[in-house]
Protein backbone atom coordinates (compact mmCIF):
# COMPACT_ATOMS: atom_id res chain seq x y z
CA UNK A 1 0.00 0.00 0.00
CA UNK A 2 1.82 3.11 -1.18
CA UNK A 3 1.16 6.56 0.13
CA UNK A 4 0.71 7.74 -3.44
CA UNK A 5 -2.18 5.36 -4.09
CA UNK A 6 -4.95 7.22 -5.84
CA UNK A 7 -2.70 10.28 -6.30
CA UNK A 8 -0.88 10.19 -9.67
CA UNK A 9 2.49 11.85 -10.16
CA UNK A 10 2.16 15.63 -10.27
CA UNK A 11 4.34 18.66 -10.87
CA UNK A 12 6.25 20.01 -7.86
CA UNK A 13 3.71 21.78 -5.63
CA UNK A 14 3.34 25.46 -6.41
CA UNK A 15 3.88 26.32 -2.74
CA UNK A 16 7.48 25.19 -3.08
CA UNK A 17 8.21 26.79 -6.47
CA UNK A 18 10.55 29.82 -6.75
CA UNK A 19 8.77 33.13 -6.30
CA UNK A 20 5.79 31.73 -4.37
CA UNK A 21 7.43 32.35 -0.98
CA UNK A 22 8.11 35.99 -1.81
CA UNK A 23 4.50 36.55 -2.83
CA UNK A 24 3.17 34.85 0.29
CA UNK A 25 5.54 36.84 2.50
CA UNK A 26 3.71 40.00 1.46
CA UNK A 27 0.41 38.55 2.67
CA UNK A 28 -0.83 38.84 6.24
CA UNK A 29 0.85 36.31 8.59
CA UNK A 30 -1.24 33.27 9.55
CA UNK A 31 -3.15 33.73 12.80
CA UNK A 32 -2.16 30.26 13.97
CA UNK A 33 1.13 28.46 13.29
CA UNK A 34 1.71 24.75 13.80
CA UNK A 35 5.14 23.36 14.66
CA UNK A 36 5.45 19.92 13.06
CA UNK A 37 9.15 19.20 12.69
CA UNK A 38 8.56 16.46 10.12
CA UNK A 39 5.76 16.28 7.58
CA UNK A 40 3.85 13.05 8.14
CA UNK A 41 1.65 10.70 6.15
CA UNK A 42 -0.96 8.62 7.97
CA UNK A 43 -2.04 5.17 6.81
CA UNK A 44 -5.37 4.70 8.60
CA UNK A 45 -6.83 1.18 8.53
CA UNK A 46 -9.63 -0.70 10.19
CA UNK A 47 -8.32 -3.92 11.82
CA UNK A 48 -9.47 -6.59 14.24
CA UNK A 49 -8.05 -7.37 17.68
CA UNK A 50 -6.13 -10.41 16.42
CA UNK A 51 -3.89 -8.08 14.45
CA UNK A 52 -3.54 -5.60 17.33
CA UNK A 53 -2.39 -8.45 19.56
CA UNK A 54 0.56 -9.00 17.20
CA UNK A 55 1.63 -5.34 17.20
CA UNK A 56 4.30 -4.53 19.83
CA UNK A 57 3.41 -2.00 22.53
CA UNK A 58 0.25 -0.99 24.34
CA UNK A 59 -3.00 -1.05 22.44
CA UNK A 60 -4.48 2.43 22.14
CA UNK A 61 -1.20 4.33 22.47
CA UNK A 62 1.54 5.63 20.23
CA UNK A 63 4.95 3.98 19.97
CA UNK A 64 7.66 4.57 17.39
CA UNK A 65 8.66 1.79 14.97
CA UNK A 66 11.34 1.29 12.33
CA UNK A 67 10.56 1.50 8.61
CA UNK A 68 10.84 -2.29 8.44
CA UNK A 69 8.30 -2.66 11.26
CA UNK A 70 5.98 -0.14 9.64
CA UNK A 71 6.08 -1.99 6.32
CA UNK A 72 5.47 -5.29 8.13
CA UNK A 73 2.40 -3.81 9.85
CA UNK A 74 1.11 -2.53 6.51
CA UNK A 75 1.56 -6.02 5.03
CA UNK A 76 -0.38 -7.48 7.95
CA UNK A 77 -3.10 -4.87 7.48
CA UNK A 78 -3.53 -5.78 3.84
CA UNK A 79 -3.96 -9.42 4.82
CA UNK A 80 -6.40 -8.79 7.68
CA UNK A 81 -8.44 -5.78 6.59
CA UNK A 82 -11.89 -5.42 8.15
CA UNK A 83 -14.93 -4.69 5.98
CA UNK A 84 -15.72 -1.00 5.73
CA UNK A 85 -18.77 0.60 7.32
CA UNK A 86 -21.18 2.91 5.48
CA UNK A 87 -19.40 2.29 2.16
CA UNK A 88 -16.26 4.05 3.39
CA UNK A 89 -12.92 2.89 2.06
CA UNK A 90 -11.19 0.60 4.60
CA UNK A 91 -7.78 2.30 4.18
CA UNK A 92 -7.13 6.03 4.06
CA UNK A 93 -3.72 7.52 3.23
CA UNK A 94 -3.52 11.21 4.02
CA UNK A 95 -1.41 14.04 5.43
CA UNK A 96 -1.29 13.48 9.17
CA UNK A 97 0.25 14.37 12.48
CA UNK A 98 -1.53 15.95 15.41
CA UNK A 99 -0.47 19.50 14.60
CA UNK A 100 -1.28 19.12 10.91
CA UNK A 101 -4.73 17.79 11.78
CA UNK A 102 -5.41 20.77 14.05
CA UNK A 103 -4.30 23.52 11.70
CA UNK A 104 -5.94 21.85 8.69
CA UNK A 105 -9.17 21.79 10.69
CA UNK A 106 -8.81 25.44 11.67
CA UNK A 107 -8.27 26.45 8.05
CA UNK A 108 -10.73 24.19 6.22
CA UNK A 109 -13.54 24.11 8.78
CA UNK A 110 -13.26 27.39 10.66
CA UNK A 111 -11.73 29.79 8.15
CA UNK A 112 -8.83 30.70 10.45
CA UNK A 113 -5.58 31.44 8.60
CA UNK A 114 -2.91 28.88 9.46
CA UNK A 115 0.64 27.94 8.53
CA UNK A 116 3.00 25.10 9.31
CA UNK A 117 6.66 25.22 10.34
CA UNK A 118 8.60 22.05 9.55
CA UNK A 119 10.38 19.99 6.92
CA UNK A 120 9.13 17.85 4.08
CA UNK A 121 10.90 15.06 2.16
CA UNK A 122 11.26 14.99 -1.62
CA UNK A 123 9.45 11.65 -1.98
CA UNK A 124 5.88 10.77 -2.99
CA UNK A 125 4.74 10.96 0.63
CA UNK A 126 6.08 14.52 0.84
CA UNK A 127 4.23 15.46 -2.34
CA UNK A 128 1.02 14.03 -0.96
CA UNK A 129 1.45 15.97 2.30
CA UNK A 130 2.00 19.26 0.50
CA UNK A 131 -0.90 18.82 -1.89
CA UNK A 132 -3.32 17.80 0.85
CA UNK A 133 -2.41 20.65 3.20
CA UNK A 134 -2.40 23.20 0.35
CA UNK A 135 -5.85 22.06 -0.73
CA UNK A 136 -7.09 22.77 2.80
CA UNK A 137 -5.72 26.31 2.67
CA UNK A 138 -2.70 25.91 4.96
CA UNK A 139 0.22 28.29 4.27
CA UNK A 140 3.29 26.15 3.53
CA UNK A 141 5.88 28.88 2.96
CA UNK A 142 7.51 27.93 6.30
CA UNK A 143 7.78 24.25 5.29
CA UNK A 144 11.38 23.50 4.27
CA UNK A 145 11.81 21.07 1.36
CA UNK A 146 14.66 18.64 2.06
CA UNK A 147 16.15 15.66 0.27
CA UNK A 148 15.12 12.47 2.06
CA UNK A 149 12.15 10.59 3.47
CA UNK A 150 8.89 11.93 4.80
CA UNK A 151 7.66 10.49 8.12
CA UNK A 152 4.85 7.91 8.08
CA UNK A 153 2.47 6.51 10.67
CA UNK A 154 0.17 3.49 10.73
CA UNK A 155 -3.10 4.25 12.54
CA UNK A 156 -4.89 1.01 13.43
CA UNK A 157 -8.59 1.40 14.20
CA UNK A 158 -10.48 -1.41 15.96
CA UNK A 159 -14.16 -2.26 15.65
CA UNK A 160 -14.99 0.14 18.52
CA UNK A 161 -13.37 3.10 16.76
CA UNK A 162 -10.34 3.21 19.08
CA UNK A 163 -6.93 3.76 17.48
CA UNK A 164 -3.40 2.47 17.97
CA UNK A 165 -0.60 4.59 16.44
CA UNK A 166 2.76 3.33 15.20
CA UNK A 167 4.81 6.21 13.75
CA UNK A 168 8.07 5.82 11.84
CA UNK A 169 10.10 8.99 12.37
CA UNK A 170 13.72 7.86 12.65
CA UNK A 171 14.61 8.19 8.93
CA UNK A 172 12.46 11.26 8.24
CA UNK A 173 13.75 14.71 7.36
CA UNK A 174 13.29 17.22 10.16
CA UNK A 175 13.65 20.94 10.70
CA UNK A 176 16.46 21.81 13.10
CA UNK A 177 16.52 24.42 15.83
CA UNK A 178 19.03 26.62 13.99
CA UNK A 179 16.68 26.85 10.97
CA UNK A 180 13.95 28.82 12.76
CA UNK A 181 13.69 32.48 11.79
CA UNK A 182 11.95 35.30 13.59
CA UNK A 183 10.14 36.00 10.33
CA UNK A 184 8.48 32.58 10.62
CA UNK A 185 6.63 33.74 13.74
CA UNK A 186 6.24 37.50 13.33
CA UNK A 187 2.67 38.75 13.27
CA UNK A 188 0.99 35.47 14.23
CA UNK A 189 -1.13 34.97 17.38
CA UNK A 190 -0.69 31.32 18.33
CA UNK A 191 1.93 28.59 18.03
CA UNK A 192 0.71 24.99 18.34
CA UNK A 193 3.25 22.47 19.67
CA UNK A 194 3.06 18.71 20.31
CA UNK A 195 5.19 17.40 23.16
CA UNK A 196 8.03 15.05 22.18
CA UNK A 197 11.03 14.48 24.44
CA UNK A 198 13.29 13.63 21.46
CA UNK A 199 12.58 17.08 19.94
CA UNK A 200 13.08 19.25 22.99
CA UNK A 201 15.86 21.35 21.44
CA UNK A 202 13.61 22.43 18.58
CA UNK A 203 10.54 22.82 20.79
CA UNK A 204 12.33 25.04 23.31
CA UNK A 205 13.88 27.20 20.59
CA UNK A 206 10.60 27.61 18.71
CA UNK A 207 8.79 28.57 21.92
CA UNK A 208 11.57 31.03 22.82
CA UNK A 209 11.22 32.88 19.50
CA UNK A 210 7.44 32.67 19.59
CA UNK A 211 7.28 34.32 23.02
CA UNK A 212 9.72 37.01 21.90
CA UNK A 213 7.35 37.75 19.01
CA UNK A 214 4.32 37.90 21.32
CA UNK A 215 2.65 34.61 20.40
CA UNK A 216 0.66 32.46 22.79
CA UNK A 217 1.70 28.79 22.90
CA UNK A 218 -0.58 25.75 22.91
CA UNK A 219 0.87 22.38 23.96
CA UNK A 220 -0.62 18.94 23.27
CA UNK A 221 0.76 16.13 25.46
CA UNK A 222 0.99 13.63 22.58
CA UNK A 223 0.48 10.25 24.30
CA UNK A 224 0.40 8.69 27.76
CA UNK A 225 3.61 6.78 26.94
CA UNK A 226 5.38 10.04 26.06
CA UNK A 227 4.29 11.66 29.33
CA UNK A 228 5.17 8.55 31.35
CA UNK A 229 8.65 8.22 29.82
CA UNK A 230 9.66 11.88 30.04
CA UNK A 231 7.50 13.43 32.73
CA UNK A 232 10.35 15.41 34.32
CA UNK A 233 11.16 17.22 31.06
CA UNK A 234 7.48 18.01 30.61
CA UNK A 235 7.23 19.48 34.11
CA UNK A 236 10.33 21.57 33.44
CA UNK A 237 8.70 22.90 30.27
CA UNK A 238 5.48 23.77 32.11
CA UNK A 239 7.43 25.48 34.89
CA UNK A 240 8.92 27.97 32.41
CA UNK A 241 5.51 29.65 32.28
CA UNK A 242 5.71 29.77 28.48
CA UNK A 243 2.81 27.36 27.89
CA UNK A 244 -0.45 29.32 27.72
CA UNK A 245 -2.77 26.42 26.83
CA UNK A 246 -2.34 22.71 27.51
CA UNK A 247 -4.45 19.84 26.12
CA UNK A 248 -4.35 16.41 27.76
CA UNK A 249 -6.59 13.40 27.31
CA UNK A 250 -7.65 11.36 30.33
CA UNK A 251 -4.75 8.88 30.06
CA UNK A 252 -2.15 11.63 29.64
CA UNK A 253 -3.65 13.52 32.57
CA UNK A 254 -3.16 10.50 34.85
CA UNK A 255 0.51 10.30 33.86
CA UNK A 256 1.03 14.03 34.39
CA UNK A 257 0.18 13.67 38.09
CA UNK A 258 1.75 10.22 38.33
CA UNK A 259 -1.54 8.64 39.33
CA UNK A 260 -3.09 5.27 38.56
CA UNK A 261 -6.43 4.38 37.02
CA UNK A 262 -8.25 5.72 40.06
CA UNK A 263 -6.75 9.23 39.78
CA UNK A 264 -9.16 12.10 39.35
CA UNK A 265 -8.99 14.16 36.10
CA UNK A 266 -9.96 17.21 38.17
CA UNK A 267 -6.66 16.87 40.01
CA UNK A 268 -4.73 16.84 36.74
CA UNK A 269 -6.73 19.82 35.47
CA UNK A 270 -5.88 21.77 38.62
CA UNK A 271 -2.21 20.77 38.29
CA UNK A 272 -2.00 21.96 34.66
CA UNK A 273 -3.93 25.09 35.58
CA UNK A 274 -1.15 26.12 37.97
CA UNK A 275 1.19 26.58 35.01
CA UNK A 276 -1.10 27.42 32.07
CA UNK A 277 -3.64 30.19 31.47
CA UNK A 278 -5.98 27.59 29.97
CA UNK A 279 -5.96 23.85 30.73
CA UNK A 280 -8.15 21.22 29.07
CA UNK A 281 -8.62 17.52 29.86
CA UNK A 282 -10.65 15.61 27.28
CA UNK A 283 -12.64 12.66 28.61
CA UNK A 284 -13.62 10.74 25.43
CA UNK A 285 -17.33 9.85 25.62
CA UNK A 286 -17.69 11.91 28.81
CA UNK A 287 -16.75 15.16 27.06
CA UNK A 288 -14.17 17.50 28.53
CA UNK A 289 -13.17 19.66 31.46
CA UNK A 290 -11.45 23.03 31.15
CA UNK A 291 -9.97 25.61 33.49
CA UNK A 292 -9.24 29.30 32.98
CA UNK A 293 -8.15 31.14 36.08
CA UNK A 294 -10.62 30.16 38.80
CA UNK A 295 -13.31 29.14 36.30
CA UNK A 296 -13.84 25.40 35.67
CA UNK A 297 -16.39 24.04 33.20
CA UNK A 298 -17.41 20.58 32.04
CA UNK A 299 -19.06 19.96 28.66
CA UNK A 300 -20.48 16.66 27.31
CA UNK A 301 -19.25 15.00 24.12
CA UNK A 302 -21.16 15.45 20.86
CA UNK A 303 -21.57 12.69 18.29
CA UNK A 304 -19.60 10.06 20.22
CA UNK A 305 -22.30 7.41 19.74
CA UNK A 306 -21.71 7.59 15.98
CA UNK A 307 -17.92 7.20 16.22
CA UNK A 308 -16.43 5.32 13.29
CA UNK A 309 -12.81 6.21 14.13
CA UNK A 310 -11.45 8.34 16.99
CA UNK A 311 -8.26 9.23 15.05
CA UNK A 312 -7.87 13.00 15.22
CA UNK A 313 -10.69 13.57 17.72
CA UNK A 314 -8.41 15.37 20.17
CA UNK A 315 -6.71 17.27 17.35
CA UNK A 316 -10.00 18.54 15.95
CA UNK A 317 -11.25 19.32 19.45
CA UNK A 318 -8.21 21.59 19.68
CA UNK A 319 -9.18 23.20 16.34
CA UNK A 320 -12.58 24.14 17.71
CA UNK A 321 -11.27 25.28 21.08
CA UNK A 322 -8.60 27.46 19.45
CA UNK A 323 -11.19 28.91 17.06
CA UNK A 324 -13.12 29.94 20.15
CA UNK A 325 -10.06 31.57 21.72
CA UNK A 326 -9.15 33.42 18.51
CA UNK A 327 -12.72 34.73 18.33
CA UNK A 328 -12.75 35.68 22.01
CA UNK A 329 -15.48 33.25 23.07
CA UNK A 330 -16.09 32.36 26.74
CA UNK A 331 -14.47 29.20 28.09
CA UNK A 332 -17.63 27.08 28.01
CA UNK A 333 -18.35 28.04 24.40
CA UNK A 334 -14.77 27.19 23.41
CA UNK A 335 -15.36 23.73 24.88
CA UNK A 336 -18.69 23.34 23.10
CA UNK A 337 -17.17 24.26 19.73
CA UNK A 338 -14.35 21.80 20.44
CA UNK A 339 -16.89 19.10 21.24
CA UNK A 340 -18.64 19.76 17.92
CA UNK A 341 -15.44 19.66 15.86
CA UNK A 342 -14.03 16.68 17.76
CA UNK A 343 -17.28 14.81 17.14
CA UNK A 344 -17.25 15.68 13.44
CA UNK A 345 -13.98 13.86 12.68
CA UNK A 346 -15.07 10.64 14.41
CA UNK A 347 -17.82 10.13 11.83
CA UNK A 348 -15.37 8.84 9.17
CA UNK A 349 -12.01 7.08 8.88
CA UNK A 350 -8.91 9.25 9.30
CA UNK A 351 -7.93 12.58 10.88
CA UNK A 352 -9.45 14.84 8.22
CA UNK A 353 -13.06 16.01 8.39
CA UNK A 354 -15.09 15.26 5.27
CA UNK A 355 -17.24 18.05 3.76
CA UNK A 356 -20.50 16.41 4.83
CA UNK A 357 -19.21 16.20 8.39
CA UNK A 358 -18.25 19.88 8.45
CA UNK A 359 -21.88 20.50 7.57
CA UNK A 360 -22.91 18.23 10.45
CA UNK A 361 -20.68 20.28 12.75
CA UNK A 362 -22.15 23.60 11.61
CA UNK A 363 -25.65 22.27 12.34
CA UNK A 364 -24.52 21.22 15.83
CA UNK A 365 -23.01 24.65 16.44
CA UNK A 366 -26.10 26.44 15.17
CA UNK A 367 -28.35 24.34 17.38
CA UNK A 368 -26.30 25.40 20.41
CA UNK A 369 -26.21 29.08 19.52
CA UNK A 370 -22.44 29.07 18.89
CA UNK A 371 -20.61 31.55 16.66
CA UNK A 372 -20.46 30.06 13.15
CA UNK A 373 -17.29 30.47 11.08
CA UNK A 374 -17.13 33.08 8.35
CA UNK A 375 -15.97 30.96 5.42
CA UNK A 376 -14.85 32.49 2.15
CA UNK A 377 -16.29 29.69 0.03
Amino acid sequence: MGAEAGHPQQQPPSSLRPGRAAAAAAAAPPAVLGLQLSALIDHVARVDWSLLDRVPGDRGGSQQVSIEELNHILDEVNAHILPSRNDLTPITTIAGGSVANTIRGLSAGFGISTGIIGACGDDNQGLLFVNNMSFSGVDLTRLRAKKGHTAQCVCLVDASGNRTMRPCLSTAVKIQANEFRKEDFKGSKWLIVRYAQQNMEQIIEAIRIAKQEGLSVSLDLASFEMVRDSRSKLINLLETGNIDLCFANEDEAREVIGGGLESDPEEALAFLGKYCKWAVVTLASKGCMAKHGKQVVQVPAIGESNAVDTTGAGDLFASGFLYGLVKGLPLEECCKVGACSGGSVTRALGGEVRPENWQWMYKQMHARGLLLPELKN
